[in-house]
């Protein structure tokens, strides 16, 4: 797990607590506590785990096609 740090210019702290808050959405903290809160059966892990990869998919072809 890579450390999240922000620094503070100027005593700003709700700009600071936007950042962090950005950031660790970005890294996903949030959606792994979010999983984590309550149990899953492994029949929807792996149907959670598909749909994931299906919608990189996509949005990876879509990048794809954008390019061309």
């Amino acid at each position: 797990m890579k450390e999240i740090e922000v620094k503070v210019f100027d005593n700003d702290i709700e700009k600071a607590m936007r950042i962090l808050k950005k950031k660790i959405q970005n890294d996903g903290l949030f959606k792994r506590l979010k999983l984590k809160k309550s149990y899953e059966k492994p029949s929807e892990f792996r149907r959670r785990k598909q749909r994931e990869s299906q919608r990189r998919e996509r949005i990876a072809l879509a990048r794809a096609a954008r390019r061309r």
